[in-house]
């Protein structure tokens, strides 16, 4: 029987972290840092925020009514828009009402199930060219290795391999966009002008420009060419169709940004933490790489491929129950509405938090622990259903699930199957971000080669 695992986790305090703690320290760079054990016994919260009104429902029928009974009354915070807008404008991510129902329409062709079980090919091959550079090595930067993996394919999938999207040069620009954005919320927050002031801040904001640059620069040429028949080419030719086309093209960039960089930080960050805690379960690991080998004999490149991985998929959902890859999502009520007995006003804002349900001690047994298990079939029947919203829920759902959970389970079976990942002694993994979730600093990983 496997040992009991407890991962890393930020401490936790026995009473409410006071709002005045957010400006400073690690809990204005980390979002899940600072949450006291109470935030994971209660079923709802509510705090007072810069003049906000912040309700926060742990109870998942609470969370149902946010995300689907009433979802037409809670749309994306103006705070969020502003704060997203210089990176992803007016995409299916921060869109509400009838702009969103539009791009939902126009993009979801892209990912129903057919179109990407005939990506998996895609994936194989991208995996299996990262990891034979591997060869040689006795360690690698497993994070970095992640990202790289997924820009190729978001890339070669979704932008016809758009060699300007998979530059050292883009990554460097969104990890330093993503690490800005703890200090530009806090000047939102704060009613300040939004100058870079510090360096982290300053190449945020290069980030921004360079991203929505490239992103322009690459929209703009295909549409020159001729949209073609991959995603941004369908995805142009459609917002031209029902659009007039200025209006069309800055909402192709918008969308293109917002795919690219949800479509492979969030999966990027779901594999890292995923070996990471595999390398630290060395029975788990075995018995994930021998369903690998097994799968991978069948047809490593066949579209049914993630189908064969459940014990992989277990792992995968247990890590983003852990670690999920966004760990909170707000809502802002457009009228009066109740949350259970709470009264929500117009103007309120809730903070559904995908990292304090998913270690609810009412919900889990032995939430912080390690345990994949609590993802067989038996285990799950009865759960709720908005208990664990890894992707969200209801309407809004992410559209690109289904891609990023083959995209995951393709990439990490060809690496598991191939290579045995092992912790660096020493090196301590920290949670860290406020948009997204990864260890800070990345993760080296030590990595031989399975004979």
């Amino acid at each position: 029987m496997t040992a009991r695992f407890v991962p890393p986790h930020p401490p936790r305090g026995a009473g409410p972290v006071p709002v005045w703690r957010g400006l400073i320290g690690e809990r204005a760079r980390t979002a899940v840092y600072g949450w006291s054990e109470a935030a994971f016994t209660q079923s709802y919260m509510r705090r007072r925020v810069f003049g906000f009104n912040v309700h926060i429902p742990l109870d998942p029928d609470l969370v149902q009514h946010v995300l689907l009974d009433n979802v037409g009354n809670y749309g994306k915070p103006a705070l969020t828009k502003s704060l997203l807008g210089p990176l992803i404008g007016r995409g299916l991510l921060t869109a509400d009402g009838s702009l969103w129902r539009e791009q939902r329409r126009i993009v979801a062709g892209t990912f129903v199930p057919a179109a990407v079980d005939a990506m998996v090919p895609i994936f194989a091959r991208v995996a299996s060219a990262r990891s034979a550079g591997w060869a040689g090595l006795r360690r690698i930067e497993a994070a970095g290795e992640a990202t790289a993996a997924t820009m190729a394919i978001i890339s070669e999938s979704l932008f016809a391999g758009d060699p300007r999207l998979t530059s050292r040069a883009a990554s460097a620009h969104i990890a330093a966009a993503l690490d800005a954005f703890s200090g530009v919320r806090l000047q939102a927050l704060l009613g300040l002008p939004r100058v870079p002031l510090t360096p982290r801040a300053l190449a945020g904001r290069r980030g921004q420009v360079y991203l929505r640059e490239t992103l322009t620069a690459v929209v703009r040429d295909r549409a020159a060419a001729g949209p073609g028949e991959d995603f941004l080419g369908k995805l142009i030719a459609d917002l031209r169709a029902r659009y007039g086309p200025e209006e069309a093209d800055a909402l192709a960039v918008d969308n293109a940004a917002t795919f690219y960089l949800a479509g492979h930080e969030t999966t990027a960050n779901a594999m890292t933490w995923l070996l990471f805690l595999l390398s630290e379960q060395h029975d788990w690991q075995e018995r994930v790489a021998d369903e690998a080998r097994a799968a991978l004999a069948e047809g490593g490149d066949d579209p049914r491929l993630p189908d064969r991985l459940p014990l992989l998929r277990r792992v995968l959902d247990e890590t983003l129950r852990l670690y999920p890859s966004a760990p909170r999502m707000d809502r802002q009520a457009a009228g009066p509405d109740r949350l259970g007995s709470e009264p929500v006003e117009a103007g309120d804002i809730v903070s559904l938090w995908p990292w304090l349900l998913h270690r609810h001690k009412g919900l889990w047994d032995d939430p912080d622990a390690f345990d994949p298990d609590r993802f067989a079939p038996e285990r799950k029947a009865g759960r709720h259903r908005f208990q664990y919203i890894p992707f969200g829920g209801g309407p809004r759902t992410c559209v690109g699930a289904r891609f990023a959970t083959a995209e995951g389970l393709t990439i990490l079976a060809h690496w598991l199957a191939r290579w045995r990942f092992r912790p660096v002694p020493g090196h301590r993994v920290v949670p860290s971000g406020m948009v997204t979730l990864r260890p800070r600093g990345g993760l080296p990983l030590l990595i031989e080669e399975r004979r």
